[in-house]
C-alpha cells in the first residue's frame, strides 16, 4: 500500500512538471513573435540553446560520464527535437500567426504514437486514433484558414509547423531510448543542447553577411546573422528582448526540456505528450492579449476540433 502511495505521488508529481512544462511552452510562441522584429529566426534559436546549455550548467555543476556510442542518441535528440523541431517552428512563425503555429504544432503526439508503435513497438494505434487523427487533421486545416474563405493562404509556414511536430515525434524516441540508460535529466538535457549549439554553429557561419530587413516570410532574412556594432547595441539595448531571450533560453528551453524528460520518464512519453494539446489554449488566449491576434470563428472551431480530435486518439 506504502509503494502504491509512494507511485500515484511520484505520478502527479511527473504531472506536475508536465503541466508547468506545456505553460511555458505556450507562452514561448508569443515571446518568438516578439523577438522576430529584431533577430532573425536563426540567432533566437542559437541565443535560445547558448544560454540553456550555459544555464543548466550552473543548475547543475556535475559531469556525467556517459558511454560512447550513447552520443549517437544525444546528437539526434539535439538535432531533431531542438535544431530541427525550434527552427521549423521559428521559421513558421515568420510565415504565419503565433496561434496557426502552436495548433498544428500540437498533434506532436500523434506522430509520437506513430513513431513509437513502429520503433519501440509500443501499442498506440487503434479506431479511436485513427478517429482522432482525422478529426485533428480537420481541424488543422480550419485553423489554415482562421477565417480567410478566399485562399489567399502562404502555406509554407503550416507545413513548415507540420514538419516540426513531426521532428518532436523522432526526438520523443530518442529521448525514450535515452531514459532507459537512466542518466541524470539534467546532465542527459545539457548534452542534448551542447550538440544543437554545435550543429547551429555552421548554420550562424552560413549567415554571416545576409540581410534581416527582408520582409515577413523571407527565408534569407530568417537566415541572417547581424555583426553591425550600431545594429547590436540597438536591439540588445531593449529590456524585453533580454527577458524573452532569457526566458526562451534558461525557462522554456533549460528547464523545461529536462522537466518534460523527467516527465517522460515517470509517465511514459507518449502519455504525458497528450498534454501538448493543451499549448494552442494558452497561445491563442496570450496572443489575443498581447499579440492582438483575433480568434476568429474558423480559427477557433479548427483549434476545438484538432484539440478534440487529439483527446479521443488517446481513448481505449
Amino acid at each position: 500500500m506504502h509503494k502504491m502511495e509512494q507511485d500515484n505521488k511520484r505520478k502527479v508529481f511527473g504531472y506536475a512538471i508536465a503541466a508547468v512544462t506545456i505553460f511555458f511552452w505556450g507562452i514561448t510562441f508569443i515571446c518568438t513573435k516578439s523577438l522576430l522584429s529584431d533577430f532573425s529566426a536563426l540567432e533566437i534559436l542559437f541565443f535560445r540553446f547558448l544560454a540553456a546549455y550555459l544555464g543548466l550548467w550552473i543548475i547543475r555543476p556535475k559531469f556525467e560520464k556517459i558511454e560512447r556510442r550513447d552520443n549517437i542518441l544525444f546528437a539526434l535528440a539535439g538535432l531533431s527535437g531542438v535544431v530541427l523541431y525550434q527552427f521549423s517552428e521559428n521559421m513558421a512563425i515568420n510565415f504565419t500567426n503565433a496561434s496557426n503555429v502552436s495548433v498544428i504544432v500540437s498533434i506532436c503526439p500523434l506522430f509520437t504514437a506513430i513513431i513509437a508503435q513502429y520503433f519501440l513497438k509500443e501499442n498506440h494505434l487503434n479506431l479511436w486514433f485513427l478517429l482522432g487523427f482525422i478529426i485533428s487533421i480537420t481541424g488543422v486545416a480550419l485553423v489554415c484558414f482562421n477565417g480567410k474563405i478566399e485562399l489567399e493562404l502562404n502555406p509554407i509556414g503550416d507545413l513548415l509547423a507540420l514538419f516540426a511536430a513531426i521532428c518532436w515525434g523522432f526526438y520523443s524516441l530518442f529521448v525514450s531510448l535515452i531514459n532507459r540508460k537512466n542518466y541524470d535529466p539534467v546532465c542527459a538535457t545539457r548534452r542534448v543542447f551542447f550538440y544543437a549549439v554545435l550543429f547551429m554553429l555552421p548554420l550562424m557561419l552560413a549567415g554571416y553577411g545576409i540581410s534581416h530587413s527582408g520582409a515577413d516570410g523571407d527565408f534569407a532574412a530568417s537566415m541572417a546573422v547581424i555583426i553591425d556594432k550600431r545594429a547590436n547595441l540597438q536591439r540588445f539595448a531593449k529590456p524585453m528582448n533580454w527577458i524573452n531571450l532569457l526566458f526562451l533560453g534558461i525557462v522554456a528551453s533549460g528547464f523545461c526540456f529536462s522537466a518534460w524528460n523527467k516527465a517522460c520518464e515517470i509517465v511514459g512519453t507518449v502519455k504525458v505528450s497528450c498534454g501538448l494539446y493543451l499549448i494552442p489554449v494558452v497561445t491563442i488566449v496570450f496572443a489575443f492579449f498581447t499579440l492582438g491576434e483575433q480568434i476568429t470563428w474558423l480559427g477557433a472551431l479548427g483549434s476545438v476540433f484538432t484539440i478534440t480530435g487529439l483527446f479521443i486518439s488517446e481513448k481505449k
